[in-house]
This record gives C-alpha cells, sequence and structure tokens, in this order.
C-alpha cells in the first residue's frame, strides 16, 4: 500500500499490453483506438493477476480498464449452477446497466454471459438465468445479497471481483454489505477497486481485502482558465435518435467556413461522415484506422477548401491547426473536460472569434457540469432550431440572394421569359413563382427538417419520469418540476453535487421548504445552494460537494413537511 502510484505507459496499444486477439479485434470492431492512461495503467497489473487499487475519477476510462482483463480471464460456460467467476458491484442501477452492456459488448465474440442484477428488475427472469449459471455478474450490493441470502448467487467459485465507485457505494450506506459480500468470496480471488478519491474509509478496505495490490492515479490535467479559447460555447440536449438530424440543421443555420466533427470511436466517424455526405454536405472522415497518406491528403483536402467538414476522433485531431476553422462540433460529449478543452481549442486561435457546439443526450448532463466547473465557463443550453426557425432562416438567404442579383443586374437575357408570362400572370405572381423554384430546389434532400425534433429542457427544467430521473422519452412525465433557484451567471468555485429526496409535489414539497432545510439544519448558506428540481414524487438539488454528507446525515434527522424522506446523493 505504501508504494508509488504506477505511471500509465504513453505509447501503449490494446495489442502490445496483452490482451487476448478476439478482445483486440472487438475492440477495433468498435471503433476504439488507443487505451486510456488508466486502461494503460491497469491492464498490465491486472492481466498479471494482480490485486489493483485505482484512482480515476468518471470519464476517463475506468469500465474497460477492469472489463478488458475480466474478460481475459474468463472461460465462458464453465460455471455451474447459481455461481459465476466474476461479480462486479456497482452503486446504482443505471450503471450496472451499463457496465453490463459495455462487458457484453467486448466480450460478444468470446461467447461471454452477463448478468446485471439490480433493484426494479422482475426477480424471476434474474432467477432463471442464475439457475444457469453466469460469466460474469454485475450488480448491486443491495440486490446482489439478496440473491446471496436466497442462496441463487453462490460466490465460492468466483476468480475475480470488481468494486466500481466504491467511494459512491459507501457515500450510499453499501459499507456493511460490501464486506458482507467480500466476506463470501474465495481468499484467493483477484481483486480490482477503483474510486475517484481516497479516503480513510477506501484505504481501510482497501487494506482488509486487497493482497498487495498495485496502485494506480490518474490525475485529472490541470487547465488554466487563462488557456480557454475565444470561443462561442453552446450545448443542445437532444435524444441521440435525433443527433444527426439536429446536427444538419445547426450546420445549415451556422454555416461555417469549415468545421470539425468529434466522434468517440473510428466507427462512429465513419457512419457519421456517410450520413452527412448523403445530406448534401463535403465532409471527410479522419481516424487512426486510416493510412498516413490518406490522413495526409484529407487534411490538405480540408485546408484547401476541398472539403467542408472534417468528422474525426480525438486521437486523429491531435496537433491539428486549420485557421480557416470556425466551427468545432462536439457529437458526443467527451468523457473528460480535458479533451473538451483540446477539442475546442481547434478553433479560436490567434485572435479570431470560434464556435463550439456540443450535442448532449439527456443522461450526459453531469459530464457538461463537469466540464463548466474545470474551465470556469459557463455553456449555455440552447434550443434546437424549429421545422418554423429553418425556413424562416432559408426565406431569409433567399431574399438575400435576391437582393444581390437585383443590384448586380445581367439578367436582361431572362426578361423575355417574364414578359411572355406577364400578359397572362401578374407580375407579382410570376416573381413568387420563380423563388418557390428556387426554395424548392434549395430544399432538395433536406427531409429532416420537416421532421419537429423533441425538445428536452435543460437539466434544471426537465420533466421527472419514473425510477427517479430527469429527462424521460417526449409524452412520458410526470408532471413538470418547479424551478427553484435561478441558474448562476458563472459556475460556482466550488465542487458540486446533487441530492435525491424522497419528496416532491405530492407531499406538498416547494423550493423554499429545501433551502429552508438545509440552511437551518445543516448550516449551509442559501447562497451556496444551486439549482433544485420538484418533480411529483421527489426532488433534486445542488449542494457543495464538501457539504453533502453534513446536509444528508442532517436531512435524515429532520422532518420536511412534516414527515422523514430517504436523503441520498443522486446519480442521473
Amino acid at each position: 500500500m505504501k508504494a508509488p502510484p504506477t505511471p500509465a505507459p504513453s505509447d501503449a496499444t490494446f495489442e502490445s499490453l496483452g490482451l487476448k486477439p478476439a478482445l483486440v479485434e472487438a475492440l477495433s470492431a468498435l471503433g476504439y483506438e488507443e487505451p486510456t492512461p488508466i486502461q494503460a495503467a491497469a491492464l498490465p497489473p491486472l492481466l498479471g493477476g494482480k490485486d489493483l487499487l485505482g484512482i480515476a475519477a468518471t470519464g476517463t476510462g475506468k469500465t474497460a480498464a477492469f472489463a478488458l482483463p475480466l474478460l481475459h480471464h474468463v472461460t465462458p460456460g464453465e460455471c455451474k449452477p447459481h455461481t459465476t467467476s466474476a461479480l462486479v458491484l456497482v452503486p446504482t442501477r443505471e450503471l450496472a446497466m451499463q457496465v453490463s452492456e459495455a462487458i457484453h459488448r467486448y466480450g460478444q465474440k468470446l461467447g461471454v454471459s452477463v448478468l446485471p442484477l439490480y433493484g426494479g428488475q422482475v426477480i424471476g427472469q434474474q432467477l432463471r438465468v442464475l439457475k444457469r449459471g453466469v460469466d460474469v455478474v454485475v450488480a448491486t450490493p443491495g440486490r446482489a445479497l439478496d440473491h446471496l441470502r436466497r442462496g441463487t448467487l453462490q460466490l465460492d467459485d468466483v476468480r475475480m471481483v470488481v468494486l466500481d465507485e466504491a467511494d459512491e457505494m459507501l457515500d450510499m450506506g453499501f459499507a456493511d454489505d460490501l464486506e458482507a459480500i467480500l466476506s463470501g468470496t474465495p481468499e484467493d480471488r483477484q481483486t480490482a477497486l477503483f474510486s475517484a478519491t481516497l479516503p480513510p474509509r477506501i484505504a481501510s478496505i482497501a487494506e482488509r481485502h486487497l493482497h498487495e495490490p498495485v496502485r494506480v492515479k490518474i490525475a485529472r490535467e490541470k487547465v488554466e482558465q487563462g488557456e480557454m479559447p475565444r470561443v462561442r460555447q453552446t450545448a443542445y440536449v437532444v435524444p441521440r435518435a435525433f443527433k444527426i438530424a439536429t446536427l444538419g440543421r445547426l450546420l445549415d443555420v451556422e454555416s461555417p467556413t469549415a468545421a470539425i466533427i468529434f466522434c468517440r470511436t473510428r466507427t462512429e466517424v465513419d457512419d457519421l461522415t456517410v450520413s452527412l455526405n448523403g445530406r448534401g454536405w463535403r465532409a471527410h472522415a479522419l481516424h487512426g484506422g486510416m493510412t498516413q497518406e490518406q490522413r495526409d491528403r484529407v487534411i490538405k483536402q480540408l485546408k484547401s477548401q476541398g472539403t467542408d467538414l472534417l468528422v474525426a476522433t480525438d486521437v486523429a485531431a491531435r496537433g491539428l491547426d486549420i485557421p480557416r476553422l470556425s466551427h468545432v462540433v462536439n457529437f458526443d460529449v467527451p468523457n473528460a473536460p480535458e479533451a473538451y478543452v483540446h477539442r475546442i481549442g481547434r478553433t479560436g486561435r490567434a485572435g479570431r472569434e470560434g464556435v463550439a457546439i456540443t450535442l448532449v443526450e439527456p443522461r450526459e448532463h453531469r459530464l457538461l457540469r463537469n466540464i463548466e466547473r474545470v474551465t470556469g465557463q459557463r455553456i449555455e443550453v440552447a434550443t434546437v432550431p424549429t421545422v418554423a426557425d429553418m425556413r424562416e432562416k432559408r426565406q431569409e438567404m433567399l431574399r438575400a440572394s435576391l437582393h444581390e442579383t437585383l443590384v448586380a443586374g445581367e439578367f436582361d437575357s431572362l426578361r423575355g421569359v417574364v414578359e411572355g408570362l406577364a400578359s397572362e400572370f401578374d407580375p407579382m405572381d410570376i416573381a413568387a413563382a420563380a423563388v418557390k423554384l428556387l426554395q424548392d430546389a434549395e430544399d432538395e434532400g433536406r427531409d429532416s427538417e420537416e421532421t419537429e425534433i423533441p425538445v428536452v429542457a435543460p437539466p434544471q427544467e426537465r420533466k421527472d419520469r419514473p425510477g427517479g430521473k430527469f429527462g424521460g422519452p417526449p409524452g412520458r412525465t410526470g408532471g413538470r418540476p418547479e424551478r427553484g433557484p435561478k441558474t448562476r451567471s458563472a459556475p460556482p468555485t466550488w465542487d458540486v453535487t446533487r441530492l435525491w429526496i424522497g419528496a416532491g409535489r405530492h407531499a406538498g414539497m416547494r423550493p423554499a421548504d429545501l433551502v429552508g432545510a438545509i440552511a437551518g439544519e445543516a448550516g449551509v448558506e442559501s447562497s451556496k445552494i444551486g439549482a433544485i428540481q420538484i418533480g411529483d414524487t421527489f426532488s433534486l438539488v445542488e449542494v457543495p460537494e464538501s457539504d453533502a454528507n453534513r446536509i444528508i446525515a442532517a436531512l435524515k434527522n429532520a422532518t420536511l413537511r412534516g414527515k422523514k424522506v430517504l436523503v441520498r446523493k443522486d446519480r442521473s
């Protein structure tokens, strides 16, 4: 435990780290180009069978850092009924689903079976799968303990245990559950513990349950506020199914001189490039799967105005300096704030102003908040232009084009066409018909604009949905949350977290009740309380991270609207 953290190799590849060829192929097919620092540092010791204590923040690639070694070691189909070879413990059902899906994608060619276990599922389905035996179980501590007590999950054959986001599990009160689960696993198992921080409680667990672990710590890259480029930053909250239509609409409105559109994987780059070209844009792909000659040719075309849009991964776009680049688009929110800063730094250089646009799925708003906190700059959340907005925009452009043509003259050869029609039709109707023909020609291939894109409100305005989260599918609402204090014009200087409180509008809850309770019971200044959202059955409130545990303890001992309520950290 006293050994210094292991540094991450700077030039590692997934192949050089020693993964099975089938896993390397799966990663290549998914479009992953190179390991993140936590993956490069964690894979070698985990592949070597050592225990590991990993300190890394959310969004650094931790899931692959433990999922790939886990899949490397598992032998598919060897589990007996009710047993598993690997157990991954996570704090929430959302993370259980996310991790389970990732393990399934990485290990699909290996034939590895994966089962998520969390509260709210129909338990009969879980029991049927467990009865056959499962290679990998991804579970919340409470549901894992429930199956252990039922005897429907047995840990005698577990060879690897992963504790993901261990600090969150402790904050949510799972300490006793974790101890009970770990005590039921074999002594010679391999254990990996990942946490964003290393408080004494995490260190204590590591001392008791990890055997001579390798320590890996990935520090966030520091971003100086003064280094931020002069960029207008805007985000649009949009469902994933409408992201391509939204991108096309925004490109039409913004009319970039040239733009780079960033995607997470090269598969997404290739797919998006095909879609954009099909919609009439001149787009080229740039990613690590291309030869250097191909990449040089694409960059040359962008610099020489032979293409308008470059669709790229972060790896491929490193070090690019394109003077004519006016826009950067994040088709996916980058997991790490530092990646966001590097991306938007491609524009707004040498005193020029640039534009950065980010498409945010409803579940990704916390990533956006993290970026704001690191950069110290507020990202404006705007509304996607509607069909009516686009029609008005096109008519303005038509009007401007006609004005330029009338000023320039040189249309005498066409007067005969108009004079021939003037004896039969009003000249105003003739002009309008000509404009319509021009507009129809401009509209060809713009079918996406005729589909209204669902409006998803920013996090502080979103409607609640079953399951205690915001931003559900359009039409599935549980009533509009009340607005709390206005969003600050500048981001707070302290880290912010969000608390989930089990009482909402149905219990008569108001923003003033929450502000009064937090200020009165926990002694937190009201000026430090952020956005408040009141749903039908629950409420969400932003508070300083450093005060969160104190506020939770104070509210658990207090009454809100005359009742005791459940209070915990939110994960949406």
